[in-house]
């Protein structure tokens, strides 16, 4: 049985802080802001990086990635593979939930099962484990449905609910972020293991987290009080940066980095950034959702996604949209990724005569009409990079009605909880476990199959033999032999067009000259890392 503390999580920070003699004029607040809101507090409810990233502060996985980007140890202090199909896990004793509860196996084995759940969009992690398995009060095997020598980098976003506060809460269900799911608790509470606790949610409006008294890592931050506010205009949320309204903010325009340069006690922050971002198609209807296209689906035809790849010029949306501060690819995933080959980047080439001859002879000769879902609040410039394509592609023939939308519509509408309601899309992906095996297996599969890959294949894209490597890459211990199996993989997806990649965008963030923080290449804001000067 659990102990479980009954003061309020706010409560008991509030009185730590008062028995240390910490006065109010000494407490460190930081405040942040993002072009977007998260989706809910629910570490299950969404694959979405901003959204798994503000809860890193709050939950936790059994591994984790320190400041260097090296995966260490978690709520497990070890692990260890003790059979093919066997991962081990040493978990740390002593360890408590932010209203109490001491951390068990039975709250791995609970948060594995919760991940299948109706709700949990987190279904290409439960993928990997096939069944969980309690050995005492502290050890844990994960079984995996086929040897997996990478199971522990592909856990960094598997967080660990407390089983008894989901019961007591009625949140043994994930939520289901499509219909907002007001009702799941956990969707606008939290209770986890992290460094930091909510001491308020207004969704839209702002989160405030307060530092955890008694969590059991150690980190460099000095914040007590953290104040997220989204704000969704890039004038506005620069105009906060600038004026001291809040110590960061991103992404911020790479048209307003010299905005910053010129400002005092401001500057900007920018550096690679490991996500692709990229153009996916409907490629499995028999008739596409949204199109004047009737009884048939253009996207079937290799010879119109080719022309759509002829069409769009990327060095024109490097210079024009990005500033020059993207990077054209050719690949799903970006050079910092293990698996990258840089003789296979090479992007399509531009050529808009060839898009215009390819069209006629798929049957298009004065194109077609389709709709292209967009987020406006989700990576840098997206609904630019969007409104470019419109334009390129308007001057091969094809008219795209162009619905962009906050990304908490722009999700709910896309992803698997509504169907995949989408029929030509912008989407970005940042592989969390740093390794190809993740976009091939995650964007690059077919979907709907035995083995439960392809979750976020929006468009349906399918090559059997793609499933075929993704399982072989995922076992393959023999580096040379596995790196031949990644590059099968994109060039068949490559050779069929199976998504447009358009560039790594930059990490762009704005900081204040007080603000100390770390920059990752996933653009995940890890308040372990942030402190305020005085």
């Amino acid at each position: 049985m659990k102990f479980r503390n009954k003061l309020l999580a706010v409560a008991v920070a509030a009185g730590t802080a008062l028995s240390l003699g910490m006065g109010a004029a000494q407490a460190k607040t930081f405040k942040y802001a993002f072009q977007g809101d998260l989706q809910t507090l629910d570490p299950h409810g969404l694959f979405e990086t901003m959204t798994l990233g503000f809860q890193r502060n709050i939950y936790e996985g059994l591994v984790i990635r320190n400041d260097k980007m090296e995966m260490v140890g978690a709520l497990a202090e070890s692990w260890e593979n003790t059979d093919p199909t066997t991962w081990r896990f040493h978990l740390r004793k002593g360890v408590k939930f932010h209203e109490g509860g001491t951390l068990g196996a039975d709250d791995v084995e609970f948060s594995v099962k919760r991940l299948s759940t109706e709700g949990s969009d987190m279904k290409v992690v439960a993928a990997l484990i096939s069944d969980v398995k309690i050995i005492d009060d502290y050890t844990v095997d994960l079984i995996t449905p086929s040897p997996n020598p990478i199971l522990p980098l592909q856990l960094e976003i598997f967080y660990i609910m407390d089983k008894q506060w989901a019961e007591e809460h009625n949140s043994v269900e994930a939520t289901n972020v499509k219909g907002g799911d007001e009702g799941n608790y956990a969707n606008l509470h939290a209770n986890g293991t992290g460094p930091f606790m909510v001491k308020e949610r207004q969704s839209g409006v702002k989160t405030v987290l307060v530092r955890n008294p008694d969590y059991w890592g150690s980190m460099t931050s000095n914040l007590d009080e953290v104040i997220f506010t989204p704000i969704d205009q890039d004038a506005t949320r620069v105009a906060a940066l600038i004026s001291g309204d809040v110590d960061m903010a991103y992404p911020i325009p790479v048209q307003d980095w010299g905005r910053l340069d010129d400002a005092e006690g401001v500057k900007p922050l920018a550096g690679p950034e490991a996500r692709t971002i990229f153009l996916g198609f409907d490629q499995l209807r028999d008739e596409l959702l949204a199109s004047n296209v009737k009884g048939k689906n253009p996207f079937k035809d290799i010879r119109v996604r080719q022309a759509f790849a002829a069409a769009i010029n990327l060095d024109a949306i490097k210079k024009k949209v990005m500033r020059g501060a993207s990077v054209p690819t050719g690949l799903m995933v970006a050079p910092q990724i293990n698996g990258f080959n840089g003789d296979l980047n090479e992007p399509y080439a531009y050529d808009p005569a060839k898009a215009k001859e390819l069209l006629a002879e798929a049957g298009y000769p004065d194109g077609f009409e389709v709709t292209m879902d967009c987020p406006n609040n989700r990576y840098v410039n997206d609904e630019r990079i969007c409104q470019a394509v419109v334009g390129m592609l308007a001057k091969v023939g094809v008219k795209i009605d162009l619905l962009a939308q906050p990304k908490s519509k722009y999700f709910g509408k896309v992803l698997a909880q509504n169907g995949y309601d989408t029929s030509f899309f912008l989407l970005g992906w940042t592989p969390s476990t740093f390794d190809s095996q993740n976009p091939i297996s995650a964007l690059m599969a077919c979907r709907g199959g035995e083995d439960d890959i392809g979750a976020f294949n929006l468009g349906g894209y399918c090559n059997p033999r793609i499933n075929e490597l993704a399982a072989a890459v995922q076992s393959e211990t023999d580096q040379a032999k596995r790196q031949a199996m990644i590059n099968e993989a994109f060039k068949i997806h490559k050779d069929e067009v199976g998504h447009l990649p358009l560039h790594q965008q930059p990490l762009s963030w704005g900081v204040s000259e007080k603000a100390d923080i770390v920059q990752r290449p996933d653009n995940v804001f890890d308040l372990r890392y942030a402190s305020i000067k005085d």
